[in-house]
C-alpha cells in the first residue's frame, strides 16, 4: 500500500518486486521454445516424428555428409538433440545439456559450414542454436526450472565455462572420429 492508501503493484506481498522475476521468465519461454524445438529436431531424427527422416534417413543423411557410420553419427545426433532439448525445456542439469546442445551444435555448424551464413542453406541454425545453448550455461534455467533450490543446481562463470569446454571437447572428439572412421 502507498501512503494513500492505494495499492502498489510494483511489489509482490513477500516485498519481492514484480520486475525480479521478468528474467526468469524470459528464461521459462528461452528454455521452453529452444528446447521443444530442438527435442522435436531430434525426434524427427529418432522416430521420424513432425515429418522427419526418421533413423534409417537419418543415417543415410549422415553418411552422405562423411559422418560414417551414418548409423552412429545419425543416433548421436538425434539423441543428442532430443536429451538436450528435453533437459533444457525442462531446466533440469542445465550444464549438462547446455554442453550437450553445444557440443551438437558445433558439429552441425561443420556439417553446414560450406553453405555459408544467411543462405538459408548454411550454418545460421546450428549458430543460433549453440549461442542459446552458451547462454543458458552461463546464466542458469532461471527459478522456473527443476534446478531451482536442488543441491545440484550450478550455473555462473565457473560452470558456463566448464559447460563450453565440455562442449569442445566433445565436439572435437566426434569430429576426429568422422575423419578418422
Amino acid at each position: 500500500m502507498t501512503s494513500n492508501g492505494t495499492l502498489d503493484r510494483s511489489t509482490h506481498p513477500s516485498g519481492a518486486t514484480l520486475d525480479n522475476s521478468a528474467a526468469d521468465i524470459g528464461l521459462l519461454v528461452l528454455r521452453v521454445v529452444f528446447g521443444g524445438l530442438l527435442a522435436a529436431h531430434g525426434a524427427q531424427k529418432l522416430f521420424g516424428w513432425f515429418s522427419g527422416p526418421g533413423w534409417s534417413g537419418n543415417a543415410a543423411s549422415f553418411d552422405s555428409m562423411g559422418y560414417n557410420p551414418g548409423k552412429l553419427f545419425g543416433a548421436l545426433a538425434g539423441l543428442s538433440e532430443f536429451t538436450g532439448g528435453i533437459l533444457l525445456l525442462l531446466g533440469l542439469l542445465t550444464p549438462l545439456a547446455s554442453a550437450i546442445v553445444l557440443g551438437t551444435m558445433i558439429n552441425a555448424i561443420n556439417a553446414t559450414w560450406g553453405g555459408g551464413l544467411l543462405t538459408g542453406k548454411g550454418y545460421e541454425m546450428p549458430l543460433l542454436f549453440a549461442a542459446v545453448g552458451a547462454v543458458v550455461a552461463f546464466t542458469g534455467p532461471g527459478k522456473f526450472s527443476l534446478d531451482h533450490g536442488r543441491p545440484w543446481q550450478r550455473q555462473g562463470i565457473v560452470w558456463g565455462v566448464a559447460a563450453i569446454a565440455v562442449a569442445v571437447i566433445a565436439a572435437v572428439v566426434t569430429l576426429i572420429l568422422k575423419w578418422t572412421l
